[in-house]
């Protein structure tokens, strides 16, 4: 009788960094490993955490100090610490030292009004500017029968379309049944000006309003620093 014997050898790539280390520990007990030998293991663990907090701590003091001596103030009660990564990890139970206060990583952070999370979803972003958009057109509209069409626009343009445009080159690349949130919204506006039922259809309006559609607004934004002569170009294309 012949034998073949196959040995493959697995690497895990930065092994260390992705292991959520509970877990490790938790099938280590699985596996009958107590006592000293499992204490081995969590104090190891335990060191890399350590580690990892000593640096962060460090940079956050760095910082500090730096802002100290350029009569700037930090405030550590309100500072986040976002890990933005495509993988689990141990560095979700991290707690980080800053002055009086301790840091632990948050599911998402607000940055100058916009919203990161750690994939880069921008989920919760779009969420939180959809509602406060549909907060301000809900306003606009009990107002409508007493504003003219110019005045309405002119409201739109400032209060919502703005809201829409800001920081909008961060959202180039998502998929569009995320961005399809923020096209409603547009579509909603649009409708508003022209004091509409809610099902007409859309794309007549945004050509007569010269808006072009928020993906291409996205894209527009992204190009514009590096083409500036591109504006006319997209604005030539979506009046004909």
């Amino acid at each position: 009788m012949i034998w073949i014997v196959l040995v493959g050898g697995l690497d895990l790539s930065a092994a260390f960094d992705t292991v959520n280390h509970k877990i490790l520990l938790s099938v280590l007990t699985d596996l009958g490993i107590t006592g000293t030998a499992w204490k081995w293991f969590e104090s190891y663990l335990e060191d890399r955490h350590y580690q990892v907090c000593n640096r962060i701590s460090a940079c956050l003091t760095d910082i500090g100090s730096w802002m100290t001596a350029h009569h700037l103030k930090i405030n550590p009660s309100k500072t986040e610490l976002l890990f933005i990564t495509n993988t689990t990890g141990p560095y979700r139970d991290l707690t980080i030292s800053f002055g009086n206060s301790l840091i632990t990583p948050t599911e998402d952070a607000g940055i100058l009004g916009v919203i990161l999370d750690g994939q880069l979803s921008f989920s919760a972003h779009i969420a939180n500017l959809t509602w406060s958009c549909r907060f301000l057109l809900y306003n606009i509209r009990r107002i409508r029968p007493f504003l003219s069409q110019e005045a309405t626009q002119l409201l739109v343009q400032s209060l919502v379309i703005l809201r829409l445009d800001y920081c909008n080159s961060l959202l180039a690349g998502l998929p569009l049944r995320v961005i399809r949130l923020l096209q409603l919204v547009q579509n909603a506006a649009a409708r508003l000006i022209f004091n509409l039922p809610k099902f007409t259809h859309v794309t007549p309006l945004l050509r007569s309003l010269h808006w072009l559609p928020v993906v291409a607004r996205t894209r527009f934004k992204t190009l514009t620093p590096t083409k500036p002569r591109m504006d006319q170009r997209l604005t030539t294309l979506w009046r004909w």
